[in-house]
């Protein structure tokens, strides 16, 4: 037996069978809710009880997260969009033209996140325009993670779905 039959026994490469896979799959989106505009929730939180220092704090990440933010995409957005319709089609299609389950998985973990990376663009756009602030942006970032969440829970779903469909197919057909 050499190197590689032992590293592909080891680590399994049909996606949706693979307990990693899934482990990956709540990471990404646990993180991804928790973190709204790179500021963790459980301080929008903290500022809505406290006040004072800890709102001044919260009001102070996000406007340093979304300057950032905005420069890069107002510097390199084009770039970025095209980078990622490419890779996007590419597992598109090499997951379900050319029948990947690797490249269909990554596929089902990266589409919905570019759903909240665009949802991000609109929060941070939304937020310097109106210059939120207090009570407007607590509300805003909130609104925010209930939207991530939602594409978190549906992109979940359908991911489930994909992969029972995927495992009994693969199964029945004798994989």
């Amino acid at each position: 037996m050499n190197w590689h039959q032992t590293i592909f026994e080891l680590i399994d490469m049909r996606s949706f069978s693979n307990l990693w896979f899934w482990i990956a799959l709540a990471v990404v989106w646990s993180t991804a809710s928790h973190w709204v505009l790179g500021v963790p929730f459980d301080m929008v939180s903290r500022a809505r009880k406290a006040g004072g220092q800890v709102e001044q704090d919260l009001e102070d990440l996000v406007r340093i997260n979304v300057n950032r933010f905005l420069f890069i995409v107002r510097l390199s957005g084009l770039w970025m969009l095209g980078i990622v319709c490419f890779v996007l089609t590419m597992l598109g299609l090499l997951g379900w033209i050319y029948r990947i389950e690797f490249a269909q998985a990554l596929f089902l973990l990266a589409f919905p996140m570019t759903l909240v990376g665009a949802l991000n663009l609109s929060t941070a756009r939304l937020i310097e325009r109106d210059q939120l602030s207090g009570e407007g942006l607590r509300r805003r970032l909130t609104r925010h993670r209930t939207y991530t969440q939602a594409v978190g829970m549906l992109a979940i779903f359908v991911t489930a779905l994909w992969g029972m469909y995927q495992n009994l197919s693969l199964g029945v057909l004798g994989g």
